[in-house]
Parts: structure tokens; sequence; C-alpha cells
């Protein structure tokens, strides 16, 4: 299993294709804060609210210096269709090797349904300007996960 990151530990580097299959890398957003969401599967019920909520609030999150991106172990294809489908605007991007994944400690073993099982740990890492973890979230819920991001940012809802 992965290790979990930590405050102050520097963001493991990646370049990953987006739904578009346009490379994008961490390195891109130096010089602004990102938020970097990890989660398990696109166009599943926890994870397009997840989604919506990010791309409802991402003027917000923009107009105070964060950029948001979402990785998952789907394929760009998928993520297409999931922007599609749910209308977002936040960068989804696929890690169908799930080294990103297992890099930030995203991936190992969860509860699911009373039951251990390997698989995407729904986490947060927020990165500072310089690339050096701020705040990593682990575990995080679905629902009502952005509304908390925005109220411990201190950063006013759309």
């Amino acid at each position: 299993m992965s290790e979990r990151l930590k405050a102050g530990d520097t963001a493991p580097a990646f370049t990953l294709p987006d739904a578009d299959g346009k490379q994008v890398s961490l390195a891109d957003h130096l010089g602004r804060k990102v938020i970097v969401y990890f989660y398990p599967a696109a166009l599943t019920p926890g994870c397009t609210t997840q989604a919506c909520d990010f791309t409802d609030n991402l003027e917000a999150f923009s107009g105070a210096g964060y950029d948001v991106i979402g990785v998952s172990p789907d394929k760009p294809e998928k993520l297409g269709k999931f922007r599609e489908t749910e209308d977002l605007k936040v960068t989804l991007v696929a890690d169908e090797d799930k080294s990103v994944l297992e890099a930030y400690g995203a991936y190992g073993e969860k509860q699911l349904y009373g039951k251990t099982v390997v698989g995407v740990i729904r986490s947060t890492v927020i990165v500072d300007e310089q690339g050096k973890v701020e705040h990593a979230l682990y575990n995080v819920k679905a629902t009502g996960h952005v509304a908390k991001l925005l109220r411990d940012l201190k950063i006013a809802a759309a």
C-alpha cells in the first residue's frame, strides 16, 4: 500500500491524458494552487455528485487562485463521455495504470460495505504554488466534500 502524503511533502509530479487525450502536467500549474482530487469511477453516482460540485464552484476556486484536476483510473474516452453527459468544466485526467493514484496514497486497501477491498481511496490533495502539499485529505465523502473544502479554505461559494 502506498504512503499517504502530508503537509510539507513535495507533491509527486505527473503528466496524464485528459478527456481529449491532451497531456496535463502538475508542473503546468506552478505558480497557482491546485486541488487534485482522486475518485474511483466516472459516471457513477458519488463521483458524479463530486464532479458536479467542483464544476458548480469552479469559478469560486479559480477566483481564489486554485485550479482543479480530477484523477481516476478511467480511460480518456470514458472521461470525455462523463464530461459531456454531466456538462463538467473541471479538468479530468486518466491514470489507467494507477501510478499517480499510488504515488499520492489514493490507491490501496479500503472498507467497502464492511469488506476490505483494494481500490481508489477518494482523496483530495491541495498543492501550493511551489508544488508542496498544503493539505492531504483521505477517505473523503463524495457528498458535501466540496462545500467543506470551500469552508476550510475560506472561499466564498458561488
